[in-house]
C-alpha cells in the first residue's frame, strides 16, 4: 500500500523518515516548506507538488499539521480526491470535536478515518519510539496498527473516532500539572539550599518519582530551553483541554493554573522555547520583563 505523508514539521519529518525506512512500498510527501519535502526526497520519499497530488497517488494518507484549522484546511482540499479504498490517518493534536467532524467528511466518501496523535517528543520521533493513541472504528485498528508501529513502539487503541485525541489531551494536561508541581517544589528546594541533583535523587526515591523530573533534570540545571516540544504547542493543548472541560461542564482548577502559567509565558515571548521554560515563568523571570 502506498503511503502519503502531509506535514513535515519537527515531529512529522522524523515520523515520515521512519516510514520511508521501514515501509516496502512508495512513500509520497508534501509540506508548505519545500525544503522539508526535498529533505525527505533525499531520504527516499517521493516529493509531491501539493497535498492533492499526495491524495491522488496514495492508498493511505497520513497528516501531521499544527492546528484544528490546518487539519480542516488539508481535508477540505483533498476531500474531492478521497476514494472508497482509501484510509486517512490524522496524527495532529487538535480538538477532538473537530477530528470527529473531519472523520464524518471522510466516511461520507466511503473511506476510513483514524485519529492517532502521538506522545513523547522529538527524540522519540527520531528513534521511532513514540506512543501512538488511536481512535477509529474497531475493525480498522488492526489494519493501521502495523503502519503506526513504524513510528511508535507503543500503539494503543483508545476507542472510536476522537478518543485518541481525548486521551492525548488528558495526557498532556497531566504532564502540565506534573510539570508545574516539579517547578514549584524544585524552586522551593533550591531556596532552602538543596541542589537540583539532590532534589531529583530524593524525588526518584519516593512516591513523587516521575518521568518528567528524570528527563528534564540536566536541561533544567543547564538552563537549556532548546526545543524538543514547543511552549506554544503545549499552550495549544492546554487550551484544547479548557474547551473540552467546558463541553463536559467540568471544573479543572489544576488545568486552569497551568493555563495561566502558559499564557504568561506566551505573553513574555517564550513561544519558540521548549515547554520546560515554564520553569522560568514560575521562577518569576517573566515578572521582570
Amino acid at each position: 500500500m502506498k503511503i502519503g505523508f502531509i506535514g513535515l514539521g519537527i515531529m512529522g519529518e522524523s515520523m515520515c523518515e521512519n516510514i520511508v525506512k521501514k515501509h516496502n512500498d512508495t512513500v509520497y510527501c508534501s509540506d508548505i516548506n519545500r525544503a522539508q519535502v526535498e529533505k525527505l526526497a533525499a531520504l527516499g520519499a517521493v516529493a509531491c507538488e501539493n497535498n492533492i497530488e499526495v491524495a491522488q497517488k496514495a492508498d493511505i494518507v497520513i497528516s501531521m499539521v499544527p492546528t484544528s484549522d490546518n487539519v480542516k484546511q488539508v481535508y477540505s482540499e483533498i476531500l474531492p480526491y478521497i476514494t472508497e479504498e482509501m484510509i486517512c490517518i490524522d496524527m495532529s493534536t487538535i480538538d477532538p470535536s473537530v477530528s470527529v467532524e473531519v472523520s464524518e467528511w471522510v466516511k461520507a466518501k466511503g473511506a476510513q478515518f483514524a485519529d492517532a496523535p502521538v506522545v513523547k517528543s522529538k527524540a522519540a520521533a527520531i528513534e521511532g519510539t513514540l506512543g501512538v493513541l488511536a481512535g477509529c472504528d474497531k475493525e480498522l485498528f488492526p489494519v493501521i496498527e502495523p503502519i503506526l508501529s513504524y513510528m511508535g513502539s507503543t500503539v494503543i487503541y483508545m476507542g472510536g473516532n476522537g478518543k485518541g485525541l481525548v486521551m492525548k489531551i488528558c495526557q498532556n494536561t497531566l504532564v502540565g500539572e506534573i510539570q508545574n508541581g516539579v517547578n514549584e517544589t524544585l524552586l522551593m528546594a533550591l531556596h532552602y539550599g538543596i541542589s537540583i541533583d539532590n532534589f531529583a535523587a530524593a524525588v526518584a526515591a519516593g512516591g513523587a518519582n516521575c518521568a518528567y523530573m528524570a528527563a528534564q533534570k540536566e536541561k533544567l540545571k543547564n538552563e537549556d530551553y532548546s526545543v524538543a516540544f514547543s511552549f506554544q504547542n503545549m499552550n495549544k493543548d492546554i487550551h484544547i483541554c479548557e474547551r473540552m472541560a467546558a463541553e463536559a461542564q467540568m471544573e479543572m482548577p489544576g488545568m486552569q493554573n497551568v493555563k495561566r502559567i502558559y499564557e504568561k509565558g506566551m505573553a513574555a515571548g517564550l513561544a519558540k522555547e521548549d515547554f520546560r521554560a515554564t520553569y522560568k515563568v514560575v521562577r518569576g523571570d517573566c515578572d521582570k520583563e
